[in-house]
């Protein structure tokens, strides 16, 4: 039977008492589900793979449970005004319980998934409410910014003790990156284009000469890998677009100032394409570090942009440069005080900007 919007009964018999409960699967595509974020929808399956997707409802019911595919990382589960958790896609199992025994009524639930999902591909496959349970649509803020950005925008060993920590999936934490907190605050729509090492001429530590998948590759597509689906740009219009991109073609030496301008530039222009009316913020990341050559050169490249593009509606920021006061996330990067930071300085410039 073909799931398009309809409700489906399924029957779980216990049968050590014999007693048969009747749940409500609720498909994907269902009017009353939203979704923020590059997201691929079926009449069965919900795909993605950047970080930052979110699915937001209203549910009425003492509980609720999502079907996920088996071991595609993590989630940040918000429920009312309880506090955010943390939840992990079982190995071997889909059913993950977010919610029991709440108040009757109806409830706001936002599910943010907070890991890149390039390897890990993970597929929203519904919701399963008691029988008598039932959706409706979540008001959505009005607010929207695009971020488009690299690990610092993805959360990357946000959660790590330490700079000698590597890469984990159970450490980086979208949720608490700067972007996502930014977004909390202003209350907007956080919407995220992002991976780890992706450069706008050549990603970390490759080929100084440039790469062919980088960040203007794969920006046209839903899915991460510069492949498949195109995403149409009328369903998302930002107010505002962050980038913040250049701290990997420049991190390592060699690196071509030229291409780096050149790439950006082309980039900038791709954006602004295709939001001719947005405010377009262009960032320096603070990885690396004050009065570096690579700093300075990236901060020349930006500002040289903003001035030949001559557009009213393009800014520049730069992040306070790392300094490790604030402590590390794993591999140097970001931690959560660090990200926490971040947000105030992005808050406190966009607020202005945006008059928000």
């Amino acid at each position: 039977m073909k799931l398009t919007h309809l409700f489906l009964s399924l029957t779980i018999c216990m049968t050590a008492s014999s007693q048969c409960f009747a749940e409500k699967f609720i498909a994907p595509n269902h009017r009353h589900i939203s979704y923020i974020g590059r997201v691929s929808t079926t009449d069965t399956e919900a795909h993605f793979s950047f970080p930052g997707v979110q699915i937001r409802t209203v549910f009425k019911g003492d509980e609720i449970s999502m079907k996920i595919k088996p071991d595609c990382g993590f989630f940040m589960v918000e429920i009312d005004e309880m506090p955010p958790f943390k939840v992990e896609s079982p190995k071997n199992d889909s059913i993950i319980k977010l919610a029991q025994r709440l108040p009757k009524g109806e409830h706001q639930l936002t599910i943010t998934y907070v890991n890149e999902g390039l390897d890990l591909r993970p597929i929203f496959k519904g919701f399963i409410l008691p029988n008598n349970g039932s959706l409706k649509k979540a008001n959505l803020p009005k607010r929207k910014i695009e971020f488009i950005g690299n690990s610092i925008t993805c959360g990357y060993g946000v959660e790590g003790e330490n700079e000698k920590c590597g890469f984990e999936y159970s450490t980086e934490n979208q949720y608490l990156s700067y972007a996502a907190i930014t977004a909390r605050n202003l209350d907007a729509q956080c919407f995220v284009v992002a991976r780890s090492g992706i450069g706008v001429y050549r990603n970390y530590n490759d080929d100084p000469n440039g790469d062919k998948l980088k960040m203007p590759e794969i920006y046209p597509y839903t899915q991460f890998g510069g492949t498949g689906e195109k995403w149409d740009f009328k369903n998302y219009k930002p107010h505002v677009v962050c980038i913040n991109l250049g701290t990997n073609d420049t991190s390592t030496e060699p690196y071509d100032t030229n291409l780096l301008y050149d790439n950006y530039l082309r980039f900038y222009k791709m954006v602004r394409s295709n939001y001719p009316k947005a405010k377009i913020v262009l960032l320096t990341g603070p990885m690396l570090g004050a009065g570096s050559k690579a700093l300075n050169e990236l901060k020349n490249t930006l500002n040289k942009i903003k001035e030949i593009a001559q557009d009213p509606l393009l800014y520049r920021l730069d992040f306070t440069p790392e300094d490790g006061s604030m402590g590390y996330g794993s591999d140097y990067h970001p931690s959560k005080k660090r990200q926490a930071f971040m947000a105030e300085e992005l808050t406190a410039f966009l607020s202005e900007l945006m008059g928000w």
